[in-house]
């Protein structure tokens, strides 16, 4: 939807904003917000409502819906032209109802006429900045650079003791967030069957987290590879206070410079994203090359829905994770398949991706100072902004989380046992 504005004379900007919700949300049954103006007033819910919408000017419904994309409602979000007060998770459901909209020239029109009434509320548009071609070496080493070189304090505020920055595994809801990423660490060694002396490649390492378990409780000799240099000198100390320099060691390198045949066991865990689409094919054969015949490789990634068609750049693609690209899992199926790799599973694990992200959003609430101090007012705005959507978007099934594990035979042996009894014993 977009909204042709066209001024006209001004006018109390309360009535006219008053005039604007009336008609945006002709349709929308769960009245359960409010809208407060900067003076204080408020229209829509009476009492009790699950969150309240907070105009801090007079120009901030022009600023929201002008263009009515996802990504001008982040940026009006971010730059603090709104904000959010009680449940963020919950607007998610009135902005997904105000994007599917289909409405006619004349009503666009019409709304627009609306919205030129309020005044013009100008503010800074801060993008990331990449070069060259998309997906090439240098160019993905500055996008994790972009996403991941935050200051470790800050990924502190959200994140468990370990720094797990990916799905967790809750046995129950009422798991800890520390308690679910364990399960988690433990639970793709024992889908790899990880055994003493293994070679084991986490491909996206982040800061450590599961080449230490690895090494610390099945005695496997582990690599860890990152783009990201802050990523990998806290993962080197995270190692050596965890006593395992002699089996355990992360590098600076991209997947694709590694030696072919190495590796009895490969893990890829919430890097998949980064790679794009039209490189999977190459994802998939160099893991392929650097895998032993008999190994095993766990790719754990997020997938959108093939129901979901995604039409414009989302708020995410823009600030949060630039050249990200999410593909459905028939996708990432029949290409690992074309390399080579038979599949011997593959688990979702949205529902715990939804309530992994939930607890990231509380934390990160809970520790707003501290993380606005570690980076700044705006990228902690970016940051809760994304969780909070990321959340709707797993509860929902708009994107998934699946984990797939990939065999590579040797003369047809799988070498794995008939039942799957182990993983869970």
């Amino acid at each position: 939807m977009r909204l042709l504005a066209k001024s006209l004379s001004r006018e109390d900007p309360v009535a006219v904003s008053i005039d604007f919700l009336e008609h945006l949300f002709t349709g929308y049954r769960e009245r359960n917000f409010r809208v407060r103006f900067w003076d204080g007033s408020s229209w829509g819910a009476a009492s009790n409502p699950r969150f309240t919408l907070v105009l801090n000017h007079p120009g901030a419904l022009r600023s929201m819906f002008l263009s009515a994309t996802e990504v001008g409602i982040g940026e009006a979000y971010i730059y603090k032209d709104f904000d959010i007060e009680g449940d963020l998770e919950a607007a998610f459901d009135l902005s997904d109802f105000v994007l599917a909209q289909k409405r006619g020239l004349s009503q666009r029109l019409y709304l627009g006429t609306i919205l030129g009434r309020l005044p013009v509320h100008g503010r800074p548009r801060l993008l990331p900045q990449l070069h060259g071609p998309q997906h090439s070496k240098s160019r993905d080493r500055a996008a994790v650079s972009y996403h991941y070189d935050l200051p470790p304090d800050f990924f502190a505020t959200f994140l468990d003791r370990r720094m797990v920055y990916s799905c967790a595994y809750f046995h129950s809801p009422l798991d800890e967030l520390e308690t679910a990423q364990e399960h988690k660490l433990d639970y793709i060694c024992r889908k790899l069957r990880l055994c003493p002396g293994d070679r084991f490649l986490d491909i996206g390492c982040g800061w450590g987290a599961l080449v230490i378990h690895a090494a610390t409780h099945y005695r496997a000799h582990c690599l860890g590879i990152t783009l990201s240099e802050p990523q990998a000198r806290v993962g080197r100390e995270r190692i050596r206070e965890a006593g395992v320099e002699t089996q355990c060691r992360i590098e600076v390198c991209d997947y694709r410079d590694l030696r072919d045949g190495q590796f009895d066991k490969i893990a890829s865990v919430g890097m998949f994203e980064h790679v794009g689409e039209a490189r999977l094919p190459e994802y998939f054969h160099r893991a392929w090359q650097i895998l032993l015949p008999g190994g095993v490789f766990l790719n754990h990634g997020i997938a959108r829905s093939t129901q979901y068609r995604q039409t414009a750049p989302s708020f995410t693609d823009v600030y949060v994770f630039p050249d990200g690209e999410l593909v459905p899992i028939n996708t990432t199926a029949r290409l690992a398949e074309e390399a080579g790799f038979e599949i011997r599973d593959v688990e979702s694990l949205r529902e715990h991706y939804a309530l992994t992200l939930h607890h990231w959003l509380t934390r990160l609430e809970a520790a707003a100072e501290p993380a606005r101090r570690a980076t700044n007012e705006t990228t902690y705005r970016i940051w809760k902004l994304y969780i909070a959507g990321s959340a709707h978007w797993f509860r929902t099934g708009k994107l998934n989380l699946y984990q797939s594990l990939l065999c590579k035979p040797e003369h047809g042996r799988s070498g794995l046992p008939l039942t799957r009894t182990d993983w869970y014993q």
